[in-house]
């Protein structure tokens, strides 16, 4: 039994028992610019490395109360400052690298952050944008740390670091216009691992002896919540790719022993179509542990490639307390799994009454016990007010439609929230429409989510225009280049309608659900402009 109260100090008795294991390691990619070769790390590296870092930020005054940002990709680099901090009480703002530089200035002024740790190439960049803040900040290269660490601009609180202690903030796209920053203590951290090592059944893990590869960005909870914190916990290895590569994908988890893999329900439908080969079985994959793949692809890739993907539920907010681990798995249909110990979930409806079994509803939760939020987020930074209407009525909304059978099985249904779902990023279609409303040539914009066979939603525009604008597809090119160039590329719309009028309410607010019939696929209206090919990602 772990008596750890932060991350640092859960990763140091898995160091203390495995030293000699193989901790993070950096898949071999030839071409790229860091580690073409791969790169791996023991337990006992990884104390020692993150120990020298702790030194020089502890020297430098960072401790509790302090946030520093991280952009280092998916580099064991991130983890080694993550623990350093952590052993500090220095909670971390992992930023993505593919948002745009108005977005790592709200977020960067949101968090306050006292430092950013950057990777090479991106550090010219990140230093004007950290001097335009309002409190502006130091930014340092990963790849060659100063001999002095810059000293914060104000002093670090003087308690020592525990559960309660804010261990990272992690943005997420919400109903608004921008990204709201979850809390996250290191409670949360610790109790997602101990969640993913209780799962069982199809997801038994053996102490000192997984290895798991994920090509899931940390900037994610997924990755670092979930992936990571599995492995810390039990003595595992965190296998790193920078992002997915279907052609390579076999190699890697070949090549890297890897014993788990985590997926995106974009993963199966690409390796399916592969052809047949020598990966498919020379594998040592137990399982794959995700979420959203098609029940029609399920059983395909199970009998295929040998191993089964299990599927769970999470978010953010409260990481991942729902698993299907255990048979049956019912992988014919959005079965997601029962519920976790120290979580309870009902299923509500429109007035937040719990609903009858196998009824259609929203999936709310909480801790059980006098502390509701307790091992989930411990709120939204400086926003009381939707925090307050996440927990109205005590219990934490998800946003997610799902229903319940009589045995406590979960199925999702839909989402309820006004979220676009793309390649496992979260889109706040309020976001993207604040862009548009703010060109001159746009009277209102709608923006919604299409279906798209492989990123499983994609982002779809429909746009009245100001009086005197052409419609056409010049114009519609040039509207999504507004959104290129102020949003990470991934959010911009894809499909374009230039409509007459948007349904709204007495309120004049839009209704969307009344832009199209229900049988009614909206990338098939005439004249709606397919722009997909021109999002692409930015090289580099």
């Amino acid at each position: 039994m772990s008596n750890a109260e932060t991350v640092y100090q859960l990763f140091a008795e898995s160091a203390a028992l495995y030293p000699g294991n193989d901790c993070l390691v950096a898949t071999a990619m030839a071409g790229r610019a860091y580690y073409p070769d791969g790169l791996t790390f023991t337990y006992s590296e990884v104390r020692d490395r993150a120990g020298e870092l702790a030194a020089a930020y502890r020297a430098a005054g960072y401790g509790v109360g302090h946030r520093v940002a991280l952009l280092l990709e998916n580099r064991p680099e991130f983890h080694l400052h993550w623990l350093a901090l952590n052993e500090l009480g220095v909670s971390i703002v992992p930023l993505a690298p593919a948002l745009a530089p108005e977005e790592l200035t709200y977020q960067l002024g949101h968090a306050d952050v006292v430092l950013a740790v950057i990777v090479q190439e991106r550090v010219d960049e990140l230093s004007v944008i950290a001097a335009r803040c309002e409190s502006p900040f130091p930014v340092i290269n990963a790849n060659n740390l100063p001999e002095t660490m810059p000293r914060p601009r104000y002093l670090a609180k003087t308690n020592s670091p525990g559960l309660e202690t804010e261990c990272a903030l992690l943005y997420t796209s919400g109903t608004t216009g921008q990204p709201k920053g979850c809390v996250l203590n290191n409670y949360y951290f610790l109790n997602a691992g101990r969640w993913y090592l209780e799962a069982g059944g199809g997801m038994e893990i053996s102490p000192g002896a997984e290895r798991l590869l994920s090509p899931l960005p940390l900037h994610h909870a997924n990755a670092l919540a979930i992936s990571s914190m599995a492995m810390l916990t039990s003595g595992g290895c965190m296998i790193m790719v920078d992002r997915f590569h279907p052609t390579s994908w076999w190699c890697d988890v070949t090549d890297t022993r890897a014993t788990i893999i985590h997926y995106l329900g974009i993963m199966p439908p690409l390796l399916l179509n592969l052809a047949p080969g020598p990966y498919d079985r020379s594998h040592c994959v137990k399982f794959g542990a995700g979420a959203g793949i098609d029940p029609e692809h399920h059983i395909i890739f199970e009998e295929r490639f040998g191993f089964p993907l299990v599927e769970g539920w999470g978010m953010t907010e409260v990481a991942m307390p729902v698993w299907a681990s255990w048979e049956p798995r019912q992988i014919n249909t959005r079965a997601m799994g029962r519920v976790l110990s120290g979580c309870e979930v009902r299923v509500h409806d429109e007035e937040d009454t719990p609903v009858l079994v196998d009824t259609v509803g929203e999936l709310v939760l909480r801790a059980v016990g006098p502390d509701r939020m307790r091992g989930l987020f411990s709120g939204y930074l400086k926003d009381p007010v939707a925090t307050d209407e996440a927990w109205r009525g005590g219990w934490f909304h998800t946003g997610d439609a799902v229903r319940q059978d009589a045995g406590g099985v979960i199925y999702f249904v839909d989402r309820i929230k006004n979220i676009i779902r793309r390649s496992g990023e979260n889109i706040a279609a309020a976001e993207i429409e604040a862009v548009l409303q703010a060109d001159e040539r746009v009277a209102q914009a709608a923006v919604i989510a299409v279906a798209d066979e492989l990123r499983q939603e994609e982002v779809m525009a429909c746009i009245r225009l100001a009086p005197n604008v052409m419609k056409g597809l010049e114009t519609a090119r040039a509207l999504q280049d507004q959104c290129l160039a102020r949003l990470a590329y991934y959010k911009a719309p894809a499909y374009i309608l230039f409509v007459d009028r948007l349904p709204t309410t007495g309120t004049q607010k839009i209704q969307k659900t009344k832009l199209f019939a229900t049988d009614i696929d909206p990338r098939t209206v005439p004249k709606c402009y397919d722009l997909v090919k021109r999002k692409k990602r930015p090289k580099g």
